[in-house]
């Protein structure tokens, strides 16, 4: 089953109706690095910046999207907001009963509620699920003692169990199953359920899709939505591809090096792309290579044809992989399959400036700042398309 965008509307506006202006978790400056080397005898001092100066925030019923290629920091951000890593500077705010709650300081029992409340779903379920225990075991061996502190016995626990992977697409029957017996797509959606047991507010899904078929992608991605509309949860959607969080999010940050490049609606990126890298994780869905988008976007302007306007992109009829016929003599391989770099600190100088097709020496000498340029749009360039 594939996703279709019906006359070419979003999805993600089918929530407008929902209240997501109250914030349930908020992220200021955040800043996380890692040393370059590992080891007992590695010298220390020169550092891989994972996460640079990041700010958002996921609003209540929300899904916001983090998107970027492999190695931008998107999964170290995500595992920041559940303290699997210590942040080095920055804050995470979490809301409850509308009174922020610094998780930095959160210890022992505090933590494991806050942790009950914000649940991750791993990218690859073959390695999160223990293939010696049964589903029902990985379902309620994290979460057995907690539930039972709130008057849940062994046999309300087998029938939450139950519905919850009724709800997810399974069977009652698939509790006294192994991992190893169910397709991937079926592990993903064990994962997913693990998840809900706790009863959470906030999903983190790091690229629960990725490794999925294109047909698969589909259905975890509306058993997603119909979860978000039952059950009124916010998400945190990690994805590399930029049109399946358009699709399932509201709004959305484009990282590169540890930072973001673009924050906007998922629907006004996906009709307006201003970031030059934003352009080219899109048009890298279409098999068009960095080159051929510069070389398409000089002829534009040597015609005089919407000229520092960004080359706009064809609209999409499913998540099927686009063939496109433009092709690029000198290369068959588009670069943005390439993961981003190892980083040191990006001084005063435009971290996407080696790879723009629209590079000044501006971009060489300053380093740019995240701006808004228009109401929820913000971006992080001296010479934006469109603008």
């Amino acid at each position: 089953m594939f996703l279709i965008l019906n006359n070419s509307i979003l999805p993600n506006t089918r929530y407008l109706l929902y209240n997501i202006h109250m914030s349930v978790i908020t992220v200021s400056n955040l800043y996380k690095r890692f040393n370059l080397e590992a080891g007992f005898f590695a010298r220390f001092g020169r550092f891989v910046n994972a996460v640079n100066d990041i700010s958002f925030s996921i609003g209540k019923n929300e899904a916001y999207g983090l998107v970027g290629e492999s190695g931008c920091g998107k999964t170290t951000t995500a595992r920041m907001l559940v303290r699997m890593y210590e942040a080095d500077a920055g804050e995470i705010l979490y809301y409850h009963d509308d009174q922020p709650l610094a998780i930095a300081g959160l210890k022992n029992e505090a933590l494991r509620q806050y942790r009950e409340k914000v649940r991750y779903v791993f990218q690859d379920p073959a390695r999160s699920l223990n293939p010696r225990m049964t589903v029902y075991e990985v379902l309620v061996s994290g979460c057995r003692r907690p539930l039972r502190r709130r008057g849940i016995n062994e046999n309300q626990l087998r029938q939450k169990a139950a519905i919850i992977l009724e709800e997810v697409g399974l069977q009652a029957a698939d509790l006294e199953k192994r991992p190893s017996e169910f397709s991937g797509g079926q592990r993903q959606r064990i994962s997913i359920a693990r998840a809900l047991l706790m009863e959470p507010e906030v999903l983190i899904c790091d690229e629960v899709v990725s490794a999925l078929d294109v047909s698969i992608q589909g259905q975890i991605l509306n058993l997603l939505l119909d979860i978000r509309k039952k059950r009124n949860i916010s998400f945190l959607f990690i994805a590399h591809d930029l049109k399946v969080a358009c699709y399932f999010c509201d709004r959305i940050g484009v990282m590169y090096k540890g930072e973001l490049m673009e924050e906007a609606p998922a629907a006004n990126l996906y009709n307006e792309a201003l970031h030059p890298y934003t352009q080219l994780l899109f048009s890298s869905a279409a098999g068009i290579s960095e080159d051929t988008l510069a070389e398409t976007q000089r002829r534009r302007e040597r015609r005089g044809i919407g000229e520092g306007k960004n080359i706009p992109v064809s609209n999409i009829d499913s998540l099927e992989s686009i063939e496109d016929n433009t092709t690029d003599s000198r290369t068959t391989t588009p670069r943005l399959c390439v993961s981003a770099p190892l980083r040191e600190k990006n001084g005063n100088v435009c971290s996407f400036a080696p790879r723009c097709p629209k590079v000044t020496e501006r971009c060489l000498r300053e380093h740019p700042v995240l701006t808004e340029i228009n109401a929820g749009h913000s971006i992080r360039c001296f010479n934006p398309g469109g603008v």
